[in-house]
């Protein structure tokens, strides 16, 4: 009888602890693949909103770029616009100017002194004519630096073209600058 076991139920218990023990370490098992598939889905979640908020921000910041572009587009619009308006408000305010310009040149033409062009660049007149003598461009000269509307007489060239000398003309070609007296008193204050 030495082979006969009489506690058969050690056996059994050990074979219980062993498959409790496999069913434990399945359950493990089975919960660790559950946890990780949770947390793969939850990871694949949180990528899939991060893009989705990354989509809806490039789709804003293309807005607020165009916006952007359109407000530079007005901007560059306005500075022309305001530019143009500029240049017409002074149109408009140089307009008598001429008037007084011309009135001027009539009255400080000195007898003997014949104006044959005027040429005009901004507010510099250049100013071709002819007289009977240099002493009358000189008189010229004085009448204009003496103008309220004209000023700073500056003389290119006085020749006698003539082949006689005793001609009775000396062409000139004078350079006079465009004042404004309303200008000239605003800087005096």
């Amino acid at each position: 009888m030495a082979n006969i076991n009489l506690l058969p139920w050690r056996e059994t218990l050990r074979k219980r602890r062993t498959n409790e023990f496999l069913a434990m370490m399945l359950a493990a098992v089975l919960v660790t693949l559950g946890a990780l598939f949770g947390w793969h889905m939850l990871v694949d979640w949180q990528i899939e909103q991060q893009n989705r908020r990354n989509n809806l921000l490039k789709q804003e910041i293309s807005l607020v770029d165009s916006r952007i572009r359109e407000i530079q587009d007005l901007e560059k619009t306005k500075s022309q616009l305001l530019a143009r308006m500029d240049i017409i408000q002074q149109l408009q305010a140089s307009r008598p100017e001429i008037v007084h310009v011309f009135d001027e040149l009539v009255n400080t033409l000195p007898y003997g002194v014949v104006l044959s062009s005027i040429v005009q660049q901004g507010n510099v007149l250049t100013v071709r004519g002819r007289a009977q003598s240099n002493a009358r461009v000189s008189a010229y000269m004085r009448n204009v630096e003496a103008s309220d509307w004209l000023g700073n007489p500056k003389l290119q060239i006085i020749e006698n073209k003539a082949e006689n000398p005793a001609a009775e003309y000396n062409s000139f070609v004078l350079v006079l600058q465009q004042k404004s007296p309303a200008s000239e008193e605003e800087g005096a204050e």
